[in-house]
């Protein structure tokens, strides 16, 4: 392991609204947990309750030296009823950022993070072209109240897991199983991305304000044949790769539309991100039509290949279709123990920095242990224990690591020695 400076690089923390809020609001994900959906019988109305204990969590992030951090608005808190605001949720989220800001945490805002109203699901969600002036309407409430607070925004997170989970794989809501359905998703997201971005950027400059910037979050994998000596499977990695992120690529950040997605809004090429937001956990192994295994490979607890070098390889391709500065919107693994965390954090450091790519933040996925999706409460991916009988937080010890991390501004050998050199990972 390399021992460098950091680079200029910040290290935050992400989250999302449905995994850590708690509370009895109508979205779809509740909803889905409500349905027995869940692997452990959780659900995300209990959560992290951090819909009150925000101050608590935030307070956290500040002794732990954080800086940045990415979290999502809830919509079906803020707009509960079809064209019907609640401006006691608006007050919250600004309330939140305030004392984030304050804090010295600057704030990045996603506005669609998995969850929307259970109003807007049955009107046909993002099925529907028509439905893409909804989301926008939401989307200009919110930037115009959270005004001077926030001037970075996702749009929407990972257009392509919730479009191949919800409508091709059945794992997520509303549970479709139609590969013209889920190609249908994403093109209407696309149209909801890029006619966001646009509107962001005029809605704030009509209040007066010139530092937007404004991208979407890409969840990318490196593709690889189990056998690449097999022509078979190196045409199925291909077009898995194609059909999953590259189409998204190129559509959501210059507008250059191909199959699977069409231009439903007629969205002429051009650039439609400020910055390259990356999501990266894993790898996709191709043997033939199905998913594939490469023998003895490292794996976390979810049984997710590591392969630290592959988040680089991600944002080099992103960084070649459109040159923005680069930030890393999540990245984390599952470790139940927190045996390897550590290590995990900074070998996919060490390949970021080698790569001398323009990185300029880097968000750890997650703060604290949450409500993982499909797996609930069954999976750790936090820096902060959470105790959910209690709601109580402690630190763990790759939480340390990261703060000694941050205070360094460098991986030196004495983190090494004291956090990471006895660390492996299963296989």
């Amino acid at each position: 392991m390399k021992f460098q400076q950091l680079r200029g690089m910040k290290l935050g923390a992400a989250s999302a609204s449905a995994q850590i809020e708690g509370g009895d609001v109508a979205h779809n994900w509740n909803e889905w947990a409500d349905k027995g959906h869940i692997k452990d019988g959780s659900s995300p109305r209990r959560a992290n309750d951090h819909f009150a204990r925000w101050r608590e969590d935030i307070d956290l992030m500040h002794d732990m030296g954080i800086t940045i951090y990415r979290l999502s608005i809830e919509w079906a808190r803020v707009e509960p009823d079809d064209n019907a605001f609640d401006e006691e949720a608006i007050e919250y989220y600004k309330t939140l950022l305030r004392y984030a800001r304050e804090k010295g945490i600057e704030p990045l805002v996603t506005l669609h993070h998995f969850t929307h109203p259970i109003w807007f699901e049955r009107r046909g969600g993002f099925m529907k072209k028509a439905n893409i002036a909804i989301f926008l309407r939401y989307v200009q409430h919110v930037v115009r109240e959270l005004g001077d607070l926030c001037h970075e925004y996702v749009t929407i997170n990972e257009p392509n897991v919730f479009a191949t989970m919800g409508y091709l794989g059945g794992g997520f809501p509303p549970g479709l199983s139609s590969i013209l359905g889920a190609g249908r998703v994403m093109s209407v997201l696309a149209a909801c991305h890029i006619q966001a971005y646009k509107l962001i950027h005029t809605t704030r400059e009509q209040l007066g304000f010139r530092d937007t910037r404004v991208g979407f979050a890409h969840h990318m994998r490196v593709f690889r044949a189990q056998n690449p000596k097999s022509p078979f499977q190196r045409i199925c990695t291909r077009v898995a790769r194609h059909w999953f992120q590259n189409s998204v690529s190129s559509a959501y950040l210059i507008g250059h539309f191909g199959i699977p997605l069409r231009n439903y809004s007629g969205v002429r090429p051009g650039e439609y991100s400020d910055f390259l937001a990356l999501n990266y956990y894993t790898t996709t192994v191709v043997g033939g039509l199905r998913e594939g295994r490469e023998p003895n490979s490292p794996r976390n607890d979810l049984d997710w290949e590591i392969y630290p070098e592959g988040i680089a390889e991600c944002a080099k391709e992103l960084y070649r279709l459109l040159p923005r500065p680069i930030y890393i919107t999540e990245n984390g693994t599952c470790d139940n123990e927190d045996a390897y965390r550590a290590r995990y954090i900074a070998e996919h450091l060490e390949a970021l920095l080698d790569s001398n790519l323009p990185v300029e933040r880097y968000y750890h996925w997650c703060f604290t242990d949450n409500f993982e999706w499909l797996d609930g409460e069954s999976a750790r991916f936090g820096l902060v224990h959470v105790d959910y009988e209690t709601q109580a937080r402690t630190i763990k010890r790759s939480g340390a690591f990261y703060r000694d991390l941050i205070q360094e501004d460098a991986m030196t050998e004495a983190l090494y020695q004291r956090y990471i050199k006895d660390q492996t990972y299963p296989t």
